[in-house]
């Protein structure tokens, strides 16, 4: 097996113009540290099954987890992970714990990930 080769300039000539317009509009590290760790979260598929489940309408852990086939406390542990991401809130109604969507921006990435696994 040969060398791979690697994609390089075979000319070194840094374009400046180019190179500080770009970098001015690059948003900060931490802000492209915050969206990874977004995108990690989506890199479940339990937390996907639960946020499509959630899509639909709020529900309590007991109903999630007899739609999902899982544990009360295993959908607890999710739960709480997309809590703290901030893509799914919750309200109390008595002793019930309902669960829905954040905002609508959870469904507008989950469909536009869908249409581009489907092409």
């Amino acid at each position: 097996m040969g060398k791979m080769e690697v994609e390089h300039c075979d000319f070194v000539h840094v374009h400046q113009d180019v190179v500080e317009d770009v970098k001015s509009r690059l948003p900060a590290v931490e802000e492209l540290q915050e969206l990874a760790g977004l995108f990690k979260v989506f890199g479940d598929s339990t937390r996907i099954r639960i946020l499509y489940v959630l899509f639909q309408r709020e529900m309590c852990v007991c109903d999630l987890a007899q739609i999902l086939d899982m544990s009360q406390s295993a959908i607890s542990h999710q739960l709480r992970v997309l809590k703290q991401t901030k893509l799914v809130t919750n309200r109390r109604e008595g002793k019930t714990v309902f669960y829905s969507l954040a905002d609508g921006h959870i469904e507008t990435i989950l469909n536009q990930g869908m249409e581009h696994i489907q092409e």
